[in-house]
């Protein structure tokens, strides 16, 4: 499905990346750990198509991004920093806006199914500038997915968000898991990020230190690996 050679990202003479390798199948997770400043972020906007790299092929079904960048984007789901919300349209009008500029079929029902499963269903007509953080991250979690896409790009994904909202994000991942869909989950939460992997990446400056199944690796394991790298664990 997905495939990563040599992805490298430089700016100036900082390089950000280097040679970045790996494939992700369908409904594979992969979960990406590594200290602040290790490249995490910036890996996933090139995956997501919004930064190019400086080098190397990212490819999708057997196909460059950089051939089919419109579609690409059309199958994809990225949950970033940013919520990519209006502040002034309701969580309902901002789930019809993205629903209309992915061309999602019954869209309305579309709409009520999410607000539900993340919780707002009783806020679907106050605007988004009234919300709280986890409530603002709830429906950046809806937006991303309401187009079904075939990959999910996650950074950080349960900032913000309480047990409750954590909860009902796991359950949606593991859902959109069991039909096949792949997902690429950067992560500080070692426990979260590793509760649906199948796979684990772990970066530093730039580089990839280790890369396997997460089956093989435990949470200390992890948290050890971390503080060697000068990483802060709580």
């Amino acid at each position: 499905m997905l495939e990563l050679q040599g992805i490298s990202k430089t700016i100036g003479r900082r390089t950000i990346l280097e040679a970045i390798s790996f494939s992700l199948a369908p409904g594979r997770f992969l979960a990406v750990f590594g200290p602040n400043g290790a490249g995490k972020s910036t890996l996933l906007r090139i995956i997501s198509g919004l930064i190019p790299p400086s080098s190397g092929r990212l490819a999708y079904a057997g196909q460059p991004v950089n051939e089919a960048a419109v579609a690409y984007r059309g199958r994809i789901g990225f949950l970033s920093h940013k919520t990519f919300l209006y502040d002034n349209l309701s969580a309902y009008e901002n789930l019809l806006f993205y629903g209309r500029m992915y061309e999602v079929p019954r869209l309305e029902e579309r709409i009520e199914e999410l607000l539900l499963k993340v919780g707002l269903d009783l806020f679907r007509n106050d605007p988004v500038r009234s919300f709280s953080r986890g409530m603002q991250q709830r429906l950046a979690i809806a937006r991303a997915l309401i187009h079904e896409p075939e990959l999910l790009l996650l950074d950080e994904p349960y900032t913000g968000l309480d047990q409750q909202a954590a909860e009902l994000l796991v359950d949606l991942l593991r859902e959109f898991k069991a039909r096949g869909v792949a997902a690429i989950i950067v992560s500080h939460d070692f426990e979260r990020g590793l509760v649906l992997a199948d796979e684990y990446l772990l970066l530093d400056r730039g580089r990839v230190v280790t890369h396997g199944e997460a089956a093989a690796i435990n949470e200390a394991w992890l948290k050890e690996r971390f503080r060697a790298l000068g990483g802060s664990v709580r």
